[in-house]
């Protein structure tokens, strides 16, 4: 009898370039060969990615200096306009200049603005070092600067963006390697920028200066928030309410935070005896908050990173789409006030392409997993003053 091997699956193939790159292509070559005179100068480093991603990438640009043999002063950050407001209190000594990344990726009159714009200042170095980002904005970017030396880290490939990546990273002196997926975050931005300085650098925890301006409050309070960037990777706002109804049982003020996309939600905090500031704060003012609540439960969403970062005793619902890659931190890079719950499930590491049953609109199963009593557990471990909880 004649046993077949099982035939083995074929790679899926890499697509071609989008449409979208031969529509913009054109500009891109314009500004990146347009005309700039004198000798290139300074450094340019681009961060096109949100709050989150920015703080776990303070502690490793805290190095960026020394590791190029620059003056902080030249070196221009390239970021969202999400955290534009922070960029001054966080990267103090740094030039900023903020972009809507949204735009770049689809006008093709701001795209060439911005491109321009970045040509003109005319780098001698431009650095990239996010591992999930998207060719046509952060690459483009790197690429249209001109800069004679352009340094980036090796982004995460799929059949969808690897003939694009390969046509960028083809144009660079260097493309530097942190590591498979997933690693987590900040071991990523530590090997990079030990590979511009040639030596090894040891990851640090996420520690964000911030003023001392102390909320007007009679007793120690508990930040819930309860937002994220989909449906999918929100617990349900039933799960908060009961988490907050405990908490306020143990003496704690309970303050619920938020923007326009939380607004629908006020009403069901009315007559409950809780803070309603959705909507009602700035980010600075949020940041505020934040640096001096007793207590902060929260999903895996920028506002976690930033009460992480502030030294807040934070408790992290987390889901599996990119399980490892920003949460939960490696050991030697654990904040001490932080803690995250979470249900693994086999299917973690999805990159949120849930594959699993759910409902439109409600949160994916490996985040609905996670139980209330869980949440509480993480609470008492952290405010032993609540232990009754």
């Amino acid at each position: 009898m004649t046993v077949s091997s099982p035939e083995k699956p074929r790679p899926e193939k890499a697509r071609r370039r989008p449409r979208r790159w031969f529509l913009f292509y054109p500009l891109d070559l314009l500004a990146r060969f347009w005309p700039v005179f004198g000798k290139p100068r300074g450094v340019l480093v681009v961060r096109i990615d949100g709050i989150g991603d920015m703080v776990l990438f303070h502690p490793a640009f805290a190095h960026y200096a020394q590791a190029l043999g620059v003056a902080p002063s030249e070196i221009t950050i390239l970021g969202c306009q999400s955290w534009a407001a922070l960029a001054p209190k966080f990267f103090p000594g740094i030039k900023f200049h903020a972009i809507d990344e949204h735009a770049y990726d689809r006008s093709l009159l701001y795209r060439f603005k911005i491109s321009l714009w970045l040509r003109r200042q005319n780098f001698a170095i431009a650095t990239l070092d996010s591992f999930m980002r998207k060719p046509l904005v952060a690459d483009s970017l790197i690429y249209v600067s001109g800069a004679p030396t352009r340094i980036v880290a090796k982004p995460y490939l799929s059949p969808k963006t690897q003939r694009l990546f390969d046509w960028y990273l083809a144009r660079c002196r260097r493309v530097i390697d942190t590591g498979p997926h997933p690693t987590h975050e900040i071991p990523r931005h530590f090997t990079f920028v030990s590979a511009l300085a040639g030596r090894s650098i040891a990851p640090e925890p996420p520690r964000l200066p911030w003023r001392e301006n102390v909320p007007a409050t009679k007793q120690p309070y508990a930040i819930i928030n309860f937002g994220a960037n989909e449906p999918g990777r929100r617990w349900a706002f039933e799960n908060f309410l009961a988490v907050a109804a405990e908490l306020k049982k143990r003496g704690l003020t309970v303050v619920f935070v938020g923007g326009p996309a939380e607004a629908a939600y006020k009403n069901c905090l009315a007559g409950e005896g809780f803070v309603d500031l959705i909507g009602a704060t700035t980010l600075d003012e949020l940041l505020d908050l934040l640096r001096h609540a007793a207590l902060v439960i929260t999903n895996e969403t920028g506002p976690a990173h930033l009460a992480i970062g502030l030294g807040a005793p934070t408790v992290t619902i987390l889901g599996g789409g990119q399980f490892n890659g920003w949460m939960p931190f490696p050991s030697e890079t654990a904040p001490p006030k932080e803690r995250v719950v979470y249900r693994r499930m086999p299917c973690y590491g999805c990159l949120w392409n849930c594959t699993q049953p759910h409902r439109r609109g409600e949160a994916y199963p490996c985040v609905a997993a996670v139980e209330i009593a869980e949440v509480l557990s993480a609470a008492r471990d952290l405010m032993p003053e609540v232990a009754a909880i």
